[in-house]
């Protein structure tokens, strides 16, 4: 929704759905903190060793043959597919396009995947270390905070380095991994109360409404005050969303997924038909969607469809061609991958990992 305002529309087509949509990728970075920690921490806690050289294979089996696809398009086809100059093609394969990235730019909405890949080559490489140096779940909460602190503070000082009377907020602030990666920080908290801290995470989930009263009203809050007071027209955001706002976002939506997670809670039990399927197409939609929005409003702008006919088209496009290129290239290579790749470990038992989810004398909660 947000996109479409910013590549099609030029206006709130959705309302308020295209002023607050930015915030779709905090929540993407919560969930992939969240799902990339719990399969990891999960096997870590049941005694297995992690291999770096292993879950790199996997992800790059998930992630690369798509991204590969739709990128080699942008450089193939680049009138056809927005007419935007790319970036240098090493700044995508080398995942660093988010740095410095100024908008206007083919393919400029990878700068997240790029993220996201950078939070994949140094979380295993984290915990990798702290088996080496056997270090223990008090000092793993204790790395979490420190680097929730990072990100707020990088972001102030960053803030007064380019604030509203200075250009430069979207490719320092807002596109940095320095200012954005402690998103991924809810995720993997909530992943290691799971897997680490099993009898607290047991008491917390049996308050599923409570969670997901409270996850609500936090998002609902965020939101709220994402579009009434935190933009700035023609700069970006206040120094309190810049310095503050990011991770409180990160931390309301981790309180929806405590909620998904709690058994007994209403969030748990709702089943949308056909987002099952639309979970299994959304990398491709999202590597795809831009191009397709792009596109379709050029060649369909001379029917002078209704804005919601538009709309409507627009958005039926985007999930198909985010379908078939599921169906035709990220299958396929996940198959291969559980093939050939099968597990992000190697070998099963003790290990000094369980020093993250046991202490003497207790029953490793």
């Amino acid at each position: 929704m947000n996109h479409y305002m910013a590549f099609v529309s030029s206006e709130p087509t959705f309302g308020w759905g295209s002023v607050v949509g930015w915030t779709g990728v905090d929540l993407f970075f919560v969930l992939s903190g969240y799902l990339i920690a719990n399969q990891l921490f999960a096997g870590l806690a049941r005694g297995a060793t992690l291999s770096p050289r292993l879950f790199y294979a996997r992800r790059a089996f998930r992630t690369l043959p798509a991204f590969w696809v739709v990128l080699s398009l942008y450089f193939l086809f680049p009138a056809f597919m927005g007419g935007n100059t790319p970036p240098p093609l090493w700044r995508f394969l080398t995942f660093t396009q988010n740095l410095g990235l100024h908008g206007g730019t083919a393919f400029s909405h990878a700068w997240s995947l790029c993220i996201e890949e950078q939070f994949y080559l140094i979380l295993p490489l984290l915990l990798v270390a702290g088996a080496r140096f056997s270090c223990n779940r008090s000092q793993g909460w204790t790395l979490v905070l420190a680097l929730l602190l990072v990100g707020v503070v990088s972001r102030s000082l960053l803030w007064n380095t380019y604030g509203p009377d200075k250009p430069g907020y979207y490719p320092h602030i807002y596109y940095s991994t320095l200012c954005r990666f402690d998103e991924f920080l809810p995720g993997v908290a909530t992943a290691m109360l799971k897997n680490f801290h099993r009898p607290l995470w047991q008491r917390i989930t049996r308050w599923g409404h409570f969670w997901t009263l409270i996850g609500a009203a936090a998002v609902a809050t965020m939101l709220y005050c994402v579009d009434r007071f935190y933009n700035i027209d023609g700069y970006g955001y206040t120094f309190f969303m810049t310095a503050a706002g990011y991770s409180l976002n990160a931390m309301a939506f981790a309180l929806l997924v405590i909620a998904a997670l709690s058994p007994n809670s209403w969030l748990s039990r709702i089943r949308i038909p056909g987002a099952y399927h639309i979970a299994l197409w959304s990398y491709s939609t999202y590597l795809s969607h831009k191009a397709v929005q792009m596109i379709l409003a050029r060649n369909l702008k001379p029917l002078q469809l209704p804005p919601f006919a538009l709309a409507c088209i627009i958005l039926a496009t985007a999930i198909v061609i985010g379908a078939l290129l599921y169906y035709l290239v990220e299958r396929p290579f996940m198959a291969l991958r559980d093939r050939r790749v099968p597990s992000n470990f190697i070998g099963h038992g003790t290990s000094v990992y369980h020093r993250l989810s046991r202490r003497p004398g207790t029953d490793g909660g």
